[in-house]
């Protein structure tokens, strides 16, 4: 018997079914996040040590050092801020280009934590009592609790004897270098998100005709 195939049959073929393998990553990488945070740590050493030393040369070349303190100590003052921004965002356009091509979710993911890693490292150095590294901001907010915790300031609640006068003027400082932190670390962390975004390399893409 023999079986002959005719043209008006039709076949059915079931489509194979595939294992699909997907693989899992880290979207964190350490490695271009530490490399950012040490050229954001050198970036902001050497743009205080500018600012510091244009300070120092008026102060030198000034006929009244004295009166011109203040003034170049605000100066000072703002420019460790800015330089603090200067330095995340290049700290984390470099972690970004190190990381190779990566959406820009990722980017922004890995720019956050290298600016929480840098925030934490910089109030370990000002507990350390290593100041301006990270800017004044967090400088000063450092100082208020050190003060606080050591006792070196008098809080109405420990002594009475002080008076009203000095116990607003605590508060005012305290609150002065405290929100000081606070918005330093916000705009250090826009800082870090817009580096990122900046340095995120898209994937290409080849279409494969």
């Amino acid at each position: 018997m023999t079986y002959v195939n005719r043209p008006t049959d039709s076949y059915v073929t079931d489509t194979p079914v595939v294992n699909q393998v997907i693989e899992y990553h880290d979207r964190v990488r350490w490695g271009p996040i530490i490399s950012g945070i040490v050229v954001a740590l050198a970036t902001q050493l050497i743009l205080s040590a500018l600012g510091a030393a244009i300070g120092s040369t008026f102060l030198a070349g000034s006929g009244a050092p004295r009166s011109n303190a203040p003034g170049v100590g605000t100066g000072v003052g703002i420019w460790s801020v800015i330089s603090l921004l200067i330095s995340l965002f290049l700290g984390s356009w470099v972690a970004a280009r190190a990381c190779g091509p990566i959406n820009r979710n990722t980017a922004l993911l890995n720019g956050a934590i290298l600016w929480a890693t840098t925030l934490a490292l910089s109030s370990w150095l000002v507990a350390s009592g290593v100041t301006g590294a990270f800017g004044i901001a967090a400088s000063n907010a450092g100082e208020v609790i050190n003060q606080v915790q050591q006792g070196d300031v008098n809080l109405p609640n420990n002594q009475p004897t002080v008076t009203a006068d000095q116990a607003r003027a605590i508060a005012d400082n305290a609150a002065k270098g405290l929100w000081s932190f606070v918005i330093g670390s916000l705009l250090g962390l826009a800082a870090s998100l817009a580096g990122a975004s900046t340095g995120a390399q898209s994937p290409r893409v080849h279409r494969v005709n």
